[in-house]
């Protein structure tokens, strides 16, 4: 049994946090935030995609990103924030922007992806998770141009759960496509067993679960400033509560994890992806998608999360900004109500910005570092909700002195 200090209350600092005190270990959480999963967790998309993870570096993304900055309703933006960290990740991101790459990043995801799904339903029976309004209705991810379709059905695999299906056969399956009265759609690809749930209200619900659990130790409200080393190994955290010893530390705290650990000479390549969200009421006059939605040109979610609708979009590269943008948030009605126009009352709809902490690789970071102690749990992007229970269940078995349950080529640190 070890005593751990787990930074971040994130979804992946919980998840983390109670697989290792499932492990056996002694755990404390410490959060500079008053509550919990008050970041990225707070409002994100909501969906759980374990079979969608194909990375945003990829061949042909840089000439089309140059149309998306173009069109004011795009789904990219960049703004110089004036830091060498935001072109040097450009520039690694541009680097694995490559075919080869990303099927290489693809195949890993998928294994996690694959992984985390197994370790979210043992997660819910063992902390006996209810009320996070979890759904199992399947995603839909739907194309406005037919050669993009077409492209898209042809890589889809032929014996997956993804199964390529036409406009008529995509309207059969979710009316509420129809319901914007333009025949925009070309097609679109369902896999079935695909989930949804309230990432917020499941991170509270673990939360609380932790407190109940004997191996742990407590949370601790407090500022992170940095590691105690001693001869090649982190003996302690500094805060703003004082020091923290223990016999290990996993760093799970989204973008704060990499000044955390610039100190000790580890560079950890992450960057804020900005992303907007809608919360919007859904009452009885309304027609919201029953399976989970993306709009694969658009780059938007729309999920179904107990009586509200969640729309998530946008990637801004704007720095560490997480205010609302009066001018995302217009582009992002106007596109909400282009396309699902009867699905929730959004003049009701509450706006949230969150930044997803994102390696140019499009893959985490995940397990030990240099120093002996220290471990990583970062750069999850936008999939930290769907990839948190997995990577949770590496780090506890890694720091438990057991083999990874994956090969982690391709996801433990790595240069940028």
């Amino acid at each position: 049994m070890k005593q751990l200090v787990v930074i971040g209350g994130g979804v992946v600092g919980l998840t983390t946090a109670w697989a290792l005190v499932q492990a056996g270990h002694r755990v404390t959480l410490v959060e500079r935030a008053a509550a919990l999963a008050q970041g990225a967790s707070r409002a994100n998309g909501g969906q759980l995609s374990y079979r969608y993870v194909s990375p945003l570096a990829d061949a042909g993304v840089p000439l089309k990103a140059l149309g998306w900055l173009l069109d004011r309703d795009g789904p990219l933006r960049l703004r110089p924030d004036g830091t060498l960290a935001q072109w040097r990740w450009l520039g690694a991101f541009l680097a694995h922007c490559k075919a080869s790459t990303n099927r290489r990043t693809t195949a890993r995801l998928l294994a996690l992806g694959a992984f985390s799904q197994r370790c979210f339903l043992e997660l819910q029976r063992e902390a006996a998770l209810n009320a996070i309004e979890l759904r199992t209705p399947g995603k839909l991810v739907v194309y406005r141009k037919p050669a993009a379709f077409e492209r898209a059905a042809r890589q889809s695999d032929p014996k997956g759960p993804e199964r390529a299906m036409s406009r008529d056969e995509c309207l059969a399956l979710e009316p509420a496509l129809g319901d914007c009265g333009e025949p925009w759609l070309a097609g679109g690809i369902f896999t079935a067993g695909e989930a949804v749930a309230d990432c917020h209200a499941m991170c509270l619900q673990l939360g609380r679960r932790l407190e109940q659990h004997p191996n742990f130790r407590g949370w601790v409200h407090a500022h992170a400033l940095g590691f105690v080393e001693e001869h090649g190994r982190v003996v302690a955290l500094r805060s703003t509560e004082g020091e923290l010893a223990a016999d290990g530390f996993v760093l799970a705290a989204g973008l704060q994890s990499a000044a955390l650990a610039a100190p000790l000479g580890i560079r950890l390549p992450l960057y804020p992806l900005k992303g907007y969200s809608l919360s919007a009421p859904i009452g009885g006059q309304h027609r919201p998608p029953a399976v989970s939605v993306t709009d694969f040109e658009r780059k938007t979610l729309y999920a179904r999360i107990g009586q509200q609708l969640r729309v998530a979009a946008m990637v801004d590269l704007v720095g560490e900004d997480t205010s609302l943008d009066p001018s995302r948030l217009a582009a992002l009605h106007r596109n909400v109500l282009a396309s699902f126009p009867k699905a929730a009352d959004y003049s009701q709809a509450v706006p949230w910005a969150g930044l997803r902490p994102a390696t140019p690789s499009g893959a985490p970071m995940l397990g030990a570092t240099p120093l002996t102690g220290l471990w990583l749990n970062v750069g999850h992007g936008a999939l930290g909700f769907t990839f948190s229970f997995g990577s949770a269940r590496i780090l506890a078995d890694l720091i438990s002195g057991r083999p990874s349950p994956l090969d982690l080529d391709g996801l433990a640190l790595r240069a940028a």
